[in-house]
């Protein structure tokens, strides 16, 4: 489906909703840790965006990763 701006939009095929749960599992912890509404402009949804995928990336540890963040655990697979 080809939307506005030339975007197209990725939707899984139909009876196979597995395809999204890794996004749609990440786009609820977006949901719950910013505001987007907050925003005034364009430039501060990207901004509060680019902070947030930060804080996902490099400072929030999961619990079944070893208490690791993202970021260390990849470096932690690479080097095993």
């Amino acid at each position: 489906l080809l939307l506005k701006d030339g975007l197209t939009r990725s939707l899984s095929a139909a009876g196979r909703p597995r395809d999204n749960a890794v996004i749609e599992w990440f786009f609820g912890h977006l949901e719950d840790g910013v505001c987007l509404t907050c925003a005034k402009t364009f430039e501060q949804v990207i901004s509060i965006i680019d902070d947030y995928m930060y804080y996902y990336n490099n400072e929030r540890r999961q619990w079944n990763k070893n208490r690791m963040t993202p970021v260390e655990y990849r470096k932690f697979l690479l080097a095993s």
